[in-house]
């Protein structure tokens, strides 16, 4: 295979030292130097112009190899910084692992600004002060539940970016309550993460809603995507609300359950909202009576009988689960969204 078009992945170790590595993005960004490829890669090359390489399994699980230009990471780093009101010299610190692009994001931010990012993936002892950080709700929950030391952390911020999931509105006020600068961030891998802060699209960023699926176009787009006219159409469904996008989930977590449609979105919302405290997965199992039975998996001490009345009376009976399912923590696919496809597998195999 002619590979003289293309450029060498050069695979990033999860464990790899940032000081270290901001050398090699900036060699990576400039062109002087291979294609970094960060989280599950197999390929060996990839086109000229990308800069990085996401493995990612998305929502779905299944995997994809997602490549992003330069030009798209620097922009998608200066216009973050406006919609923030980042200056130069500030810092962000580093919370998530680097297989995915959210903590790569943080190194070229800090790089935009001419800082270095604080590594606090496996820091010991109390975290020190940052400007700037991002995270997922998970990190969030358990900051405000039994993470003192990262609560004091993200509370000292002036920003705290979390997305990679859905954030709930229980979640967010209990956050600002706290005295946590909460940003909602809204994008994927192949929109160089986060494009849409607190339901407004950043600069250099267009969003339509088409056929209640988002759809996105601008310059922080993967080059290795199909686009529509210029338009890359999500999975995701959405509509807006005096002008901010809401985000209302994707478009396959719809359930049938005695002939009934259920939103697994809305099931996890609405409890999330109604139990603050708690933790909820909603996932499916195929049942021969009911087509699909809505299963809960929860970690918190709700009762059965709690969950079903407030399910029954917000959401109708048939949106009752006829499962609930005690756990530690849940399982999760990727830094922040969980993994509906084992939850279901284990329950199956049991």
């Amino acid at each position: 295979m002619d590979t003289s078009s293309q450029r060498k992945i050069l695979r990033v170790s999860p464990a790899c030292e940032i000081s270290q590595l901001a050398g090699e993005i900036a060699a990576a960004l400039v062109g002087d130097g291979p294609t970094l490829g960060f989280g599950d890669i197999s390929a060996e090359y990839a086109p000229r112009d990308a800069a990085i390489a996401i493995g990612t399994s998305g929502t779905t699980g299944a995997s994809k190899e997602i490549f992003l230009t330069s030009t798209a990471l620097i922009l998608s780093a200066r216009a973050s910084h406006k919609f923030i009101g980042a200056k130069s010299g500030e810092i962000w610190s580093l919370l998530l692992p680097l297989t995915h692009i959210a903590a790569v994001n943080v190194i070229v931010r800090s790089m935009e600004l001419g800082t270095s990012p604080i590594d606090l993936r496996n820091f010991d002892g109390e975290y020190p002060k940052a400007d700037y950080t991002a995270i997922v709700p998970t990190q969030l929950f358990r900051a405000l539940n039994d993470d003192q030391r990262l609560l004091q952390h993200l509370k000292t911020a002036k920003a705290v970016l979390v997305g990679g999931a859905a954030l709930s509105s229980s979640l967010r006020k209990q956050a600002e309550v706290a005295g946590i600068k909460v940003v909602t961030t809204y994008g994927m891998t192949e929109t160089c993460g986060g494009c849409v802060y607190d339901g407004t699209a950043l600069d250099g960023i267009e969003i339509e809603i088409r056929e209640g699926k988002i759809c996105i176009k601008g310059s922080v787009l993967a080059s290795s995507i199909t686009l529509n006219d210029g338009w890359f159409e999500t999975n995701d469904m959405g509509n807006y609300d005096n002008d901010h996008l809401v985000v209302i989930g994707r478009s396959d977590d719809v359930i049938i359950s005695g002939g009934e449609n259920l939103s697994l979105n809305a099931v996890e919302n609405s409890l999330s909202h109604a139990f603050p405290e708690a933790q909820f997965a909603a996932f499916s199992i195929e049942d021969p009576q009911w087509g699909q039975t809505l299963q809960l998996a929860v970690v918190g001490t709700i009762s059965e009988d709690q969950i079903a009345a407030h399910l029954e009376k917000d959401l109708g009976d048939f949106a009752k689960p006829k499962g609930v399912h005690r756990m530690s923590s849940l399982p999760l696919l990727g830094i922040g969204k969980i993994d509906r496809k084992s939850l279901a597998k284990g329950l199956v195999n049991e």
